[in-house]
């Protein structure tokens, strides 16, 4: 199973390393490792936390009561929602990420389908042999020039899914080849 880059810091911690294979259109950037822990959601302040909580309790009945829920066991429950989203990635063991800006790309259309060729790239490579394949880790792929909007005539042409896919599976070989070693 092949996860998905989706924060911000693990984009950051990728595209700060060298490319590891470059083409007409594409830059490839690997960083060994799985992706950051999401932080622990924040605990919301209570009525009896504010200054303004100016109510007065009543006691309630003994069927109505709850256990207050001490700061510990809504942290403990915050760290096992939060390691349960890491585990289900550290089964996948490749990370993928992409970045189509659009500068590059302005049609949605056009974003969308090379986001599904890199996808379809990397899903291609990590499926080949286990000796060939991609190594673990996170994967950046993104789009470093334009394709030449004059020679292809729609935005989704197949002439552009094709181009591009031949070029990522490229260059995407490659960069499992450097990865290696």
């Amino acid at each position: 199973m092949i996860g998905r880059i989706l924060r911000a810091v693990d984009f950051e911690r990728v595209l700060g390393t060298p490319t590891r294979a470059r083409s007409a259109h594409f830059a490839v950037h690997y960083l060994p490792g799985v992706p950051s822990r999401p932080a622990a959601p924040r605990r919301k302040a209570g009525a009896a936390d504010l200054s303004t909580g100016s109510e007065t309790a009543q006691p309630l009945a003994v069927e109505e009561s709850v256990a207050p829920a001490t700061e510990a066991s809504l942290d403990a429950c915050a760290d096992a929602r939060a390691g349960d989203v890491v585990g289900e990635l550290a089964d996948a063991g490749i990370w993928v990420g992409t970045v189509v800006p659009k500068r590059h790309a302005r049609r949605a259309v056009t974003r969308n389908l090379l986001k599904r060729q890199i996808h379809r790239a990397v899903m291609a490579q990590a499926e080949a042999a286990s000796a060939s394949g991609l190594p673990a880790g996170l994967w950046v792929v993104r789009l470093r020039t334009p394709f030449d909007r004059k020679a292809f005539s729609s935005a989704s042409s197949d002439a552009l899914r094709l181009a591009a896919a031949e070029e990522l599976g490229t260059v995407m070989a490659y960069a499992a080849r450097r990865a290696r070693g």
